[in-house]
């Protein structure tokens, strides 16, 4: 299917995976099922002591307690990663720390030195974390052992580093890399809108973001605005590069692609249920796990496709075409668990 979406389409609520970073798990590695179940038991979560800031562990995707650590729904194997952190107010802390600074200086005549602040404050943190607002986060995580793909349901990096830096260090022999494409993401996109031509199988929908590659960082923002114009296709021409670009795939599942290669706001639209097995409230797992992997599982392929096919460790990425510009625009001025 080729053009601009024009349409909204209707939706279908499911609970995982709404932002994707995908990697590349390397060919080596090769435990079974029971092997990642007992290897994960060891770092299984545990809620975060009195005085314990933080606390990350794994726990039982499907939700029961004591339950597997690994889910194998149509041989796709679903992990949930939970951090657990607490929060203080930084005013608080502060006003507590010069409290006891004011107190040392009234009875010693003497400010408290920079080295001295800091273990005041880490006293008053210390004292404080058990008052303190406790906050969680789960992340879905799913392994296709046949594609050798990890895919991690976060929004940005450092949190899907940590998933991943967890796996690392339980699992024998784990190792991935992030999926790397020949064409760089900002330069498909720009060829895209340019040439208002997305790829076979694909829409562009009515959101994007522009940002300018200068001294100036002006950003430009669409949102349910139609893309097909040349006020679009001008921004590109004068240097800015796309950032995110909403796109929907094969009229089932709705995205945002970013330039680094993520995928952002994934909805499920009608139609991707028909397949789903179960239909009960004791089948929601199976049937969110089944819609999320089998359409993901496809989408992901032909995305990277698109984007001219994975990037061999070591290879730069190729050159895009320069974008197509109307004469006349070319004279114009210049955002779960399961």
């Amino acid at each position: 299917m080729l053009g601009f979406a024009n349409q909204p389409e209707k939706r279908v609520q499911v609970s995982v995976f709404k932002n994707v970073i995908v990697y590349r798990i390397e060919t080596t590695w090769s435990q079974a099922l029971d092997q990642v179940e007992q290897s994960l038991d060891s770092q299984r979560f545990v809620p975060c002591a009195p005085s314990q800031e933080k606390s990350v562990g794994w726990i039982e995707p499907r939700g029961e307690a004591n339950g597997p650590l690994v889910e194998s729904v149509g041989g796709q194997w679903l992990l949930e990663f939970m951090i657990e952190s607490k929060t203080l107010p930084a005013s608080v802390v502060r006003r507590k720390v010069d409290e006891r600074a004011a107190q040392i200086e009234a009875t010693t005549g003497r400010k408290p030195g920079k080295k001295e602040k800091k273990e005041l404050k880490e006293d008053v943190t210390h004292e404080l974390l058990p008052l303190a607002f406790t906050r969680h986060a789960r992340v879905a995580v799913w392994i296709d052992r046949e594609a050798h793909r990890l895919v991690v349901n976060a929004s940005n990096a450092q949190r899907a580093d940590e998933v991943v830096t967890s796996l690392v260090k339980a699992l024998d022999g784990f190792a991935v890399s992030l999926v790397n494409t020949q064409v760089e993401p900002a330069a498909a996109m720009s060829e895209w809108l340019s040439s208002q031509e997305p790829p076979a199988g694909f829409t562009i929908d009515r959101e994007c973001e522009l940002k300018a590659s200068d001294e100036s960082k002006s950003v430009v923002r669409y949102a349910k605005h139609p893309l097909d114009i040349d006020e679009v296709r001008q921004h590109i021409a004068n240097g800015k590069r796309p950032t995110r670009l909403a796109m929907t795939w094969d009229d089932r599942v709705s995205f945002e692609l970013t330039e680094g290669l993520q995928l952002r706001k994934i909805v499920f639209l009608e139609g991707t249920l028909d397949d789903a097995p179960g239909s009960g409230k004791d089948d929601n797992f199976d049937a969110d796990a089944a819609i999320a992997t089998g359409e993901l599982g496809q989408l992901v392929p032909e995305l990277l496709d698109a984007l001219g096919g994975e990037m061999q460790l070591g290879a730069a990425p190729a050159p895009a075409a320069p974008a197509t510009v109307p004469a006349e625009a070319a004279m114009a001025d210049d955002s779960p668990p399961f």
